[in-house]
């Protein structure tokens, strides 16, 4: 009568992978470290550049790469020409459209006081201004408010970061000369390197630019778009500005920095995938030579195991269950190393934390391949040996 082979359960096979944890602990936490080590430098760098990346990106936004400029040409005899009233609604149908703002040249002249002649402009200009102008331009009120709908219909005004200079203006609640007109200003803007026009300027609102004479259209319109569909964009943008006369309008290229983040963006990928591949492929030799070495050390256990009915199948288990188990702890180890280290570095660089989620359960999914990988050769190497040759080893 054939006797059947003992079958070993999943709990039995779980049971022989956590042995050498209670066996040989300080081996276990060695050959965990090997393979923890790996994959905390999968993640660490990933999650390095993936932050740098981030903090790099958004110096490359604020330097507006998804941002159009819109004006008007100028008209014939070099008559100031400017953009129909709808402009802007028109542009708001534009389905990648996020933001989209404008502002008017009143040609009104501002002066700090009564006493200055009227030639004496300073350089400013005064731009009758949508309230969601400081929005589309990333832009930033250095001291007081920005025009609300509660202001836009006074006579308040915004002056830009070089117009509050030049008229030697430090802080609201300063009256301004605005033709004949007394304004009280209500806000000083931060320097906005996206729009120099508007530094130089003073905004009021659509409403009360009535008074100035302002014939409600807009002179330079700002739109803000999808980033992927931004050239898309502006291929459209005159016709849709303007559709009778779109030659009347000049649109600006998408930001040169637009193209650098695309190119960086390309560089961080290629190099996330070469540094990664190097410590896998680290941490798997390091596991491989490990339980190469633990079959070489018990040859007895392996002896004694096929001497009381073990088969090679049973071993090969053993020996697999054991190197996943290692390698899946030691994954397990890396990622938690990682996570600390890639928060640490970017906290200490005042950059945000990013951590791919895919990389964390890439870094735990490499870690069983890992085991698998790196225990073939030991498990059937001692799945070979004869008890009679095994019992006899040294």
């Amino acid at each position: 009568m054939s006797v059947k082979p003992t079958r070993l359960s999943p709990a039995d096979l779980l049971l022989l992978g956590l042995s050498p944890l209670r066996t040989r602990p300080m081996r276990a936490v060695l050959s965990a470290l090997g393979i923890s080590i790996g994959i905390a430098t999968l993640v660490v760098v990933t999650g390095i550049p993936a932050s740098s990346r981030a903090a790099l990106m958004e110096e490359f936004d604020a330097l507006g790469t998804n941002l159009l400029r819109a004006e008007a040409a100028t008209g014939l005899n070099d008559e100031p020409a400017s953009l129909p009233p709808d402009s802007v609604a028109m542009v708001e149908r534009i389905g990648p459209a996020d933001e989209v703002s404008s502002v008017a040249n009143t040609h009104a002249v501002i002066r700090r006081s009564d006493r200055i002649p009227d030639s004496e402009t300073s350089g400013l200009t005064v731009l009758a201004s949508r309230l969601n102008l400081l929005d589309t331009l990333n832009g930033r009120v250095r001291t007081g408010t920005f025009l609300n709908e509660a202001t836009e219909k006074f006579p308040a005004v915004v002056l830009g970061d070089v117009a509050a200079a030049r008229l030697g203006i430090t802080a609201p609640d300063a009256q301004v000369r605005i033709n004949d007109t007394w304004f009280t200003v209500i806000g000083i803007l931060a320097p906005l390197p996206l729009a120099p026009d508007v530094e130089r300027s003073a905004l009021v609102g659509w409403e009360s630019a009535r008074s100035l004479g302002f014939d409600q259209r807009p002179t330079v319109l700002y739109l803000r778009a999808e980033e992927p569909a931004i050239d898309n964009v502006r291929a459209v943008l005159p016709q849709t500005v303007h559709p009778e006369q779109p030659s009347q309008v000049r649109v600006s290229r998408p930001s040169d920095a637009l193209t650098a983040k695309r190119l960086t963006e390309n560089t961080f990928s290629a190099l996330m995938l070469g540094l990664a591949g190097v410590a896998l492929l680290v941490g798997g030799i390091g596991v491989a030579n490990t339980m190469v070495i633990s079959v070489l050390e018990r040859k007895r256990e392996i002896g004694l195991r096929r001497a009381l009915g073990a088969h090679r199948g049973q071993i090969r288990t053993q020996f697999l269950t054991e190197s996943v188990v290692l390698c899946l702890l030691g994954g397990v180890a890396g990622v938690l190393l990682g996570l600390t280290g890639t928060a640490g570095y970017a906290f200490a660089h005042n950059w945000p934390a990013v951590i791919p989620a895919e990389m964390v359960l890439a870094g735990l999914g490499a870690a069983v391949v890992t085991g698998v990988v790196a225990g073939v050769y030991p498990a059937v190497r001692a799945s070979r040996l004869t008890p009679t040759e095994a019992l006899a080893a040294p």
